[in-house]
């Protein structure tokens, strides 16, 4: 029996038994889902496809034949055929090695992308290596090509193989059925959050609560008490059971559970009560036969700190250099639309309560902060620390069409290479909106403010004060720069094709 331990977001038992009936219950009721598995094989193919063409378009590109050798002091003049082979061999070795296709990790999360990305940078280092030691005279070009453009390949299919599952899960398909088991409140909490989280790829079919007088919990329906769990288990058709708050189950009623999930083939999940942390900061280790649940304290310093203000850098200057033409389409359009300066300059909250002046092209008329109290007056907005005007008629013609693309946020480039802001973070706010703060909400400080972030790739003005501040906790307690990236990868998306939530 495998007992996977899940965090809400976003080992073995150590007890067998092999009962005379344990045979044929398993293979009478035998249920679990096996798309997880079907889909994480059907991966080494994507894989396998993405490797072999990323060598042979990497080939044709950089060698003049393929016939032309690698030698090295001492051993014999190889065509480049095997040295090919064996990096496509040992990246699909290291893909696998990495867990990179762990039916438990893929479809959800960014720890999927996080092992392509480490497995490819390892054989990078191993051919690297190999070619240094030996002296071999191979291609430069050829080995940064094949390792780039793989890359890229191997975390765009795995995107694409990721919406495709989304689509099959949006009509009710690739998904597990499952059913919470625990004390009423905590059962309630982790539901909400899993139907919440739709691509989390589990359905709530009910619920098991000790002492069950209500025939529904936050709107799942009470199929049993705990006592009774064996009849559920035969009676309803699911293929997962969430086990929540162990601590209200005794040990001897934990065992049993154990042991009636194995012998009907029911995956069996523990769901600690922690909301909003991400998985790699939750780690599992086997104490004296007890599955102890670590979580570390998020902390942006030191290397992290250098690593994000490195990425800022590089990421601000280049888009700076490739938005140029843009940006001087834009001045002129705010120009020539109405009058008033290019540029709005607005002091925003930075980074431990700092003021800083953020930057935007002006889209909305010269005296647009004059009339923003009477405004949100009239709209009843004027308490709330997240206020947006709905049909804000402050707004030029051009400003609308700036704002619903984000074109307005573009200044904010400098901000980001002058370091008062970060391409990814939470929202920046005005002084009067972070002056209405409470305790939670003030951890948004602990880090810059961002020209993107959670909140703008998932709904962006149609959030809720609440969702915003969730979002931007959830960012800044489990930063890693793969979340950024995968952020301002969604953010094109968003900018491209914006919803309604856009303005």
């Amino acid at each position: 029996m495998r007992v996977v331990v899940v965090q809400l977001e976003h080992g073995d038992s150590g007890a067998s038994r092999e009962p005379s009936s344990s045979r044929p219950v398993r293979a009478r009721n035998a249920r679990r889902a096996a798309w997880t598995r079907l889909y994480a094989s059907r991966l080494f193919y994507n894989d396998l496809i993405v490797v072999v063409v990323t060598l042979i378009v990497s080939a044709l590109a950089v060698l003049p034949g393929l016939l032309t050798g690698v030698s090295w002091p001492g051993g014999p003049r190889i065509s480049y055929l095997p040295v090919l082979f064996a990096i496509g061999f040992l990246w699909l070795i290291a893909l696998d090695v990495a867990d990179s296709r762990d039916r438990h990790t893929v479809g959800h999360g960014a720890d999927e992308y996080r092992r392509i990305v480490n497995a490819t940078i390892g054989v990078f280092a191993v051919t690297v290596a190999i070619a240094f030691f030996l002296g071999m005279e191979i291609s430069r070009a050829l080995v940064a090509l094949v390792f780039t453009l793989g890359l890229v390949l191997l975390l765009l299919s795995r995107w694409m193989c990721r919406q495709w599952l989304r689509g099959r899960q949006k009509t009710g398909e690739y998904l597990h059925r499952a059913v919470v088991i625990g004390e009423p409140s905590k059962v309630a909490l982790v539901g909400r959050e899993i139907r919440r989280a739709k691509s989390s790829g589990y359905e709530i079919v009910g619920v098991i609560t000790e002492n069950a007088a209500e025939e529904v919990v936050a709107g799942f329906e009470v199929l049993g008490d705990v006592a009774d769990v064996e009849t559920v288990l035969d009676e309803v058709r699911f293929d997962a059971l969430i086990i929540v708050g162990s601590d209200d189950l005794d040990p001897l009623t934990m065992r049993r559970l154990g042991y009636s999930v194995s012998d009907r083939d029911i995956q069996l999940i523990m769901a600690p009560v922690l909301t909003d942390i991400a998985g790699p900061r939750m780690h599992a280790t086997p104490v004296a036969g007890l599955p102890l649940v670590h979580v570390d304290f998020p902390r942006m310093e030191g290397a992290k700190r250098f690593l994000k203000r490195a990425f800022d850098i590089v990421g601000s200057s280049l888009l700076l250099v490739l938005l140029s033409p843009v940006l001087l389409i834009a001045a002129i359009a705010v120009r020539v639309d109405a009058p008033g300066g290019v540029l709005f300059r607005q002091d925003r909250i930075g980074r431990g309560g700092r003021t800083f002046g953020m930057l935007k092209f002006r889209s909305m008329v010269a005296d647009a902060d004059d009339q923003l109290a009477t405004l949100l007056d009239l709209q009843g907005d004027g308490g709330t620390p997240l206020f947006k005007i709905n049909d804000d008629p402050r707004i030029t013609r051009v400003g609308r069409f700036f704002r619903k693309h984000s074109i307005d946020e573009l200044p904010q480039l400098i901000n980001v290479f002058l370091g008062d802001m970060s391409l990814v973070g939470p929202r920046p706010q005005r002084a009067s909106e972070v002056a209405l703060y409470d305790d939670f909400a003030h951890r948004r400080l602990l880090v810059k403010p961002g020209m993107s972030g959670l909140w703008q790739v998932s709904g962006r003005s149609s959030l809720s004060w609440e969702e915003t501040i969730r979002l931007d906790l959830y960012y800044v307690e489990n930063w890693s720069l793969m979340q950024d990236l995968i952020i301002l990868f969604r953010t094109v998306r968003a900018v491209v094709a914006p919803g309604a939530g856009a303005h």
